[in-house]
């Protein structure tokens, strides 16, 4: 049997015929040897046709093509012309060698070539790569790369391409250095703690909050300069009178050393600093909240933005987590948990990430691993939605908390849920609703502007006049241009009436011919009558 290898280049297609494997094998290792040498591929291979691409943006769609298993018409035009035809009800004597499987199958589906995608194949189609520009004769190597170059340029940057207002990397790199900066300035706090702690011990039983301490442990500085009058204003910081009170005389009655100047500015400037990490670190969440709204709105409003966003962190994207199974959602976050309990044989996690949702917090012990599966299975519909819905609105994830809401009480008080299928039909009523709204104030939007226009165009029209002489007054040129609107106007008046007159007669007209066309039918029927009626009575006087 003949094999062909189709190559896809940068510069085009190419079709090559494998008449020669005899001279070196036909085997996988052996092809694998004689790709190096080109005195000895260069003979196993031959080119038969070679089709350029017209344009770079036409190298660019060919290639997205093959990267997803299309076959083009350009494609499939270069293969029946270069290909030999065989006979209908026979089966063909050669076959197509091809690097894509999927591209094969269409191939064989539309033109009924046979196709081929095997080690074999590959090897060869290798060494047509490598020696490419050797084996075509007017392409240069310079022309090949750039060619490469700017398609795989052009490929990249095709692929990357997307709306940036819903890039999940962002989320991703977000939450990562959310958890990142809360573990750090847990730790800076504490070091905060035990650092001023030398100098006021009694402070840290006062003030547990660890960014209330640091801020406090900056304005104070030295104990012994604390006195009533700073009260107020550690008031203002603590937010408590009596526990400023409570500051002032115990800093009075401290069992704390006394520090030197230089320690006292190394812990103000340290605890600067954590206050500073901590300052930023509610910026960067509500900068996360936000963008989280933006790219996953019905999984925010559904199960809250941070366990949404370590969702998609630990799926690795948003299409990944829509594309994971309710029961794959379930547990992501506890991998060695399950495969320790695989390992082991015990008994499987039933929540992973989700643990950290506000609903399986309030489900009863008996009931979180059943609150937890119907939490994931709403938790993919909604992510399934983000992803594929070109319309950003929280309706349906917020139809969505309402079930799993529905669903507590049913398991803790026996009320029974609304069908999923009625919950559904109301979310895309209300969504469908939305959009007729948004399209509402789009058309009384463009409205005003239209009339904005025509004023301005009449405007306009006014101001062009005939140019003034010097010896006329200004009031003469007002008179004209009114009598010119006077005229347009009549004009406009007299061609308006020619048209209704002209659809008048068309309208008559047309009752006239209706009125003929029943005539003559009418007028055929009596006829046809009339001949019945004769050979009635021929009938009759026969049989008589």
């Amino acid at each position: 049997m003949v094999l062909y290898l189709l190559f896809e280049s940068a510069s085009g297609y190419s079709l090559f015929l494998a008449h020669g494997l005899d001279e070196i094998g036909q085997s996988v290792d052996a092809i694998r040897e004689s790709v190096l040498d080109l005195s000895r591929f260069g003979k196993v291979v031959k080119l038969v046709a070679f089709n350029p691409f017209s344009s770079a943006l036409d190298a660019l769609n060919q290639c997205n093509a093959v990267s997803e298993g299309i076959m083009t018409d350009e494609l499939r035009n270069f293969l029946e012309l270069n290909l030999p035809k065989g006979k209908e009800g026979k089966k063909s004597n050669f076959s197509l060698g091809v690097a894509e499987p999927k591209v094969g199958s269409q191939i064989l589906e539309v033109t009924k070539i046979p196709c081929q995608s095997n080690d074999f194949v590959l090897e060869l189609l290798r060494g047509v790569r490598l020696h490419f520009d050797r084996l075509i004769k007017d392409l240069k190597p310079n022309d090949l790369e750039k060619a490469q170059l700017g398609l795989g340029h052009s490929y990249s940057r095709a692929k990357v391409k997307f709306n940036v207002n819903r890039v999940d990397n962002m989320v991703i790199q977000a939450i990562f250095l959310l958890d990142t900066l809360d573990k750090d300035i847990n730790t800076f706090s504490m070091r905060v703690r035990e650092w001023y702690s030398w100098h006021f011990p009694e402070l840290v039983k006062i003030v547990n909050d660890n960014y209330l301490y640091a801020k406090i442990s900056k304005f104070v500085e030295d104990k012994s300069n604390l006195s009533e009058d700073h009260i107020p204003q550690l008031a203002d910081i603590v937010g408590d009178e009596e526990k400023a009170k409570e500051i002032v005389e115990a800093a009075k009655a401290s069992m704390g050393q006394d520090l030197s100047p230089i320690d006292l500015i190394n812990v103000q400037q340290f605890a600067q600093r954590v206050m500073d990490l901590s300052e930023y670190r509610k910026k960067l969440y509500e900068y996360l909240v936000t963008k989280m709204n933006d790219i996953a709105p019905n999984l925010t409003s559904l199960i809250g933005e941070v366990v949404g966003a370590r969702l998609i962190s630990h799926a690795g994207s948003l299409s990944n987590l829509a594309k994971c199974p309710s029961s794959t959602l379930q547990i992501l976050g506890a991998e060695k948990a399950l495969f320790r309990a695989l390992k082991t044989k015990g008994n499987t996690p039933k929540y992973g990430l989700i643990f950290h949702s506000s609903f399986i917090g309030r489900a009863s012990a008996r009931n979180k691993g059943r609150l937890a599966r119907y939490l994931a299975n709403k938790c993919s519909i909604a992510s399934r939605i983000d992803c594929f819905s070109d319309m950003n609105s929280t309706i349906f994830g917020e139809k969505l908390r309402e079930q799993v809401e529905e669903r507590l009480d049913f398991y803790d008080k026996g009320v029974a849920p609304r069908k999923n299928v009625d919950v559904m039909k109301a979310a895309i009523e209300s969504a469908l609703q939305k959009i007729e709204e948004q399209g509402g104030e789009k058309k009384d939007a463009e409205e005003p502007s239209a009339k904005k226009r025509k004023k301005n165009k009449s405007k306009v029209e006014v101001q062009e006049v005939e140019p003034m002489e010097e010896d006329k007054p200004s009031n003469v040129v007002n008179v004209d241009a009114s009598a010119d609107l006077g005229i347009d106007k009549k004009k406009k008046k007299n061609k308006q009436k020619d048209v209704d007159e002209v659809e008048v007669t068309v309208k008559e007209t047309a009752k006239k011919k209706k009125k003929n066309r029943e005539e003559v039918n009418t007028g055929d029927m009596e006829v046809a009558t009339e001949g019945k009626k004769k050979k009635k009575k021929g009938r009759a006087e026969h049989d008589e």
